[in-house]
């Protein structure tokens, strides 16, 4: 699956789009301050309410840009919206999403919070 996720954030770096997401001081801070176990504990939360269901009214307008690093993160790596979940990760909309393709969702917010600082 490591090998799996280079490739998606290989994709992702060349997005000129893309690579403009990084923390700020106000969601950096946040990350340092609450731990990234915790940051992952929201985002599992926001995962299932705002990403998972099969029908989304607002899809492509749920995830704010800034104000939350897992926000941030979904934005950097193109898990904001079911649109962007099936361009950049296959994951097809029209269904909820399973316990794995959550699973895979976190672990990308995971790898990319790291590599801001978020270990």
């Amino acid at each position: 699956m490591d090998s799996d996720l280079d490739e998606v954030f290989d994709k992702l770096a060349r997005s000129s789009f893309r690579r403009r997401f990084g923390l700020g001081a106000a969601e950096r801070g946040y990350l340092e301050r609450r731990g990234l176990d915790t940051v992952m504990s929201h985002g599992e939360k926001f995962i299932e309410e705002r990403l998972a269901p099969a029908d989304i009214p607002n899809d492509g307008k749920q995830t704010p840009m800034r104000n939350h690093p897992i926000f941030v993160a979904q934005h950097g790596t193109a898990t904001c919206c079911r649109g962007c979940l099936e361009k950049w990760h296959g994951i097809p909309k029209g269904h909820a999403l399973t316990t794995e393709e959550k699973a895979y969702t976190l672990s990308v917010l995971r790898r990319w919070l790291a590599a801001q600082g978020g270990a």
